[in-house]
Order: structure tokens, then C-alpha cells, then sequence
């Protein structure tokens, strides 16, 4: 019999998106930024959430954190606007959207981490990496954010061994991991499960997460 060579479409279904963003020019702030939560980390012992060690500030950043965070977060409302429909979801431009933020800044050393968690009551959740101390994209010092299946445990209950050939299912019930680099900014649901992996290098990291809910 003669084989049959069928045309194929494979269609991604209910993706999980990941923005990752260059903020190229906003190098020019990132000294003053550095400053503010250095100062503001000397002040005190922070607040304890998923942080693993380290220091983070309450989610007033927004308060603080000087003009320059105002471009930052004013690129971060314009890529959420982008990236974001309202029903029933035929939109020629971008929907005007009113984002309300809280803000917090972390600053992490040798060892610290975060533990697996989600950000209730936002739609869009968000990181701008003030210093990646010295991890610049690389996995070699750890410290790589963890985006953990929503799904659980769910494709591994049957065959862990066997995955499905296609982008995005290799780590299927696992995570992906980003290894991010100064002056970057990322965005994922706020209902995505992340963590962040023990940062095994020896200079400091800051970074400033951020929630955007309307």
C-alpha cells in the first residue's frame, strides 16, 4: 500500500506567554535606582515573603523609587497595554487601559532565593533587573527565575519519560528557566507559579517586581 504523506499544522493551544523586554536606554537610571534601594536596604531588615535570605522592601516602591522608575514603569504600561484584549477582542490599536501598580525592590546575595509562589489579585506580573550580579543570561551562578507549569504535576502522571515533540513541552510539568541580564524587563501572568533559583555568585543582585491589575 502506498504511504500517505498528510499535510501537518500543529496549533500552540492556550499558550502562557513570557515578554521579555530590552530596556536599553534605561542604563542611564539604573546608578540612581542602585542608590535608592541600597539606601533603603540599610535602613532596615524588610519584609518576609517568598525571599529566601536576602532583603525586600515593602510594595511602596512606586513611592520611591525617583523619576527614574517613573520611565520604567511608564515602558512597562505601554508593553501591558500592548500585549493585552479586551472582549470581545477585535482591537485595531491598543486599548486604553488604567493600570493600577505596587512595586517592591529585592536585593539578593549568595545563597538567597525565592520560593514557588503566585501574585494574587493582578493580571500582569513583572521584573526589571536593576544588577543581575554578574549572571548576564548565563546559567553558570544560578539565579534563574523558575516559571513553573500551571498545570502541576499533571503531564508527568502517566509516562515522566515521554514528551510531546513540539516547542514548550519538553519541561511539561516542570519549569522553563530565564537567566535574566541587567537592564531587562519581564512580564507573565500573575497567576504563573515562579520561583527563583539559589544565586550562587558573589557580587549583589537588585531587581524591582511589580504587579499591574486594573
Amino acid at each position: 500500500m502506498p504511504r500517505i504523506a498528510p499535510v501537518i499544522e500543529i496549533k500552540s493551544l492556550f499558550p502562557t506567554p513570557l515578554v521579555v523586554a530590552d530596556l536599553g536606554e534605561a542604563a542611564a537610571m539604573i546608578p540612581d535606582l542602585r542608590a535608592r534601594i541600597l539606601a533603603r536596604a540599610a535602613q532596615g531588615p524588610g519584609e518576609q515573603r517568598s525571599n529566601e535570605g536576602g532583603w525586600q522592601s515593602s510594595d511602596d516602591f512606586q513611592y520611591w523609587g525617583g523619576p527614574g522608575w517613573g520611565t520604567i514603569l511608564e515602558a512597562a504600561r505601554q508593553l501591558a497595554t500592548t500585549a493585552t484584549a479586551l472582549a470581545p477582542y477585535v482591537t485595531v490599536e491598543p486599548t486604553p487601559i488604567v493600570w493600577k501598580v505596587n512595586a517592591w525592590a529585592n536585593v539578593n546575595r549568595t545563597g538567597h532565593a525565592n520560593a514557588r509562589h503566585v501574585h494574587g489579585g493582578a493580571f500582569w506580573s513583572a521584573i526589571f533587573y536593576v544588577d543581575d550580579g554578574g549572571i548576564a543570561g548565563s546559567s553558570t551562578l544560578g539565579g534563574g527565575l523558575e516559571l513553573w507549569d500551571p498545570r502541576g504535576g499533571l503531564p508527568l502522571m502517566y509516562a515522566a519519560h515521554v514528551k510531546m515533540l513540539m516547542p514548550g513541552s519538553v519541561n511539561a510539568g516542570l519549569a522553563e528557566l530565564h537567566y535574566p541580564k541587567t537592564g531587562e524587563l519581564l512580564m507573565f501572568p500573575a497567576w504563573l507559579p515562579h520561583s527563583v533559583e539559589p544565586y550562587r555568585g558573589s557580587d549583589i543582585r537588585i531587581s524591582i517586581a511589580f504587579n499591574l491589575s486594573v
